[in-house]
């Protein structure tokens, strides 16, 4: 399984209960008023905002407060203003890690991330030292155990439908990839023959991966990961981890 696919299993687990604490629901909402800001406050007008809407859905985000925060986005409210920043860096292992963030304060959290890299193995680099790993994609995500269809022929309605790719050696969902322009297209096309998501979202994916075996580098490396996503300011991690099955399992009880 990739870095991509077990990082966001990780992730959506905790976002189901970060939606509990409602910790989710500040993220999103600046999400939602960035995006408001810089395209408007339709969301068919506006792709951006069309992919937070559903994300903010997606864990059963109030729709008052989705409507407030795209209101305060398009200028009808006082809203903070957030500037939209990139940092990357390494962690345990090597694996290359980019960070999203929003903030209000760019030198408070450079300062921040700074620290979290330094204090749990890792160390943050200057601007483009990870970055050409990565692609921007769209990602579908499906559980297996919900399909009626054969891999064979998911992919080629997948492909019918203007996907760019598919993999499927993963045991417990199946990724399908598409370009960004086309990610809603395919979403809703695919989602006409009845398939449902686990996850939909514009993500960005590494062009290789990095295998972390040791199982203490690895422990370091999630924690890592999960400090920085447990950020107010960030909003999104990406990184290029393989870590093996036995390896994950040895270390599940402390992430």
């Amino acid at each position: 399984m990739s870095g991509h696919s077990k990082w966001s299993n990780i992730k959506h687990k905790k976002g189901k209960q970060d939606a509990i604490k409602g910790k989710i629901f500040t993220k999103l909402g600046r999400e939602l008023i960035v995006a408001a800001k810089m395209g408007g406050a339709n969301p068919d007008t506006n792709f951006r905002l069309k992919v937070a809407v559903q994300k903010a859905k997606a864990v059963n985000m109030p729709n008052d407060n989705i409507q407030r925060a795209i209101q305060k986005g398009a200028g009808e409210q006082d809203a903070n203003n957030f500037e939209e920043l990139t940092y990357e860096g390494y962690g345990p292992g090597g694996a290359a890690i980019m960070i999203n963030v929003l903030t209000d304060n760019r030198n408070r959290t450079a300062g921040e991330i700074r620290h979290i890299f330094s204090k749990n193995g890792g160390n943050m680099g200057e601007t483009g030292c990870v970055g050409w790993m990565f692609k921007q994609k769209g990602v579908l995500t499906l559980n297996r155990e919900k399909l009626n269809l054969s891999d064979e022929d998911l992919f080629l309605l997948a492909l019918e439908k203007g996907a760019e790719d598919i993999i499927l050696d993963v045991e417990e969902e199946i990724e399908i990839y598409t370009e960004p322009a086309s990610f809603q297209g395919v979403k809703e096309g695919l989602e006409e023959e009845g398939l449902e998501f686990e996850n939909a979202e514009i993500s960005m994916i590494a062009d290789t991966s990095v295998q972390v075996t040791d199982p203490e580098q690895a422990r370091l490396l999630l924690r890592l990961l999960d400090y920085l996503d447990e950020h107010d300011d960030v909003q999104d991690t990406f990184t290029n981890f393989d870590i093996p099955e036995e390896v994950l399992e040895q270390i599940e009880q402390s992430i």
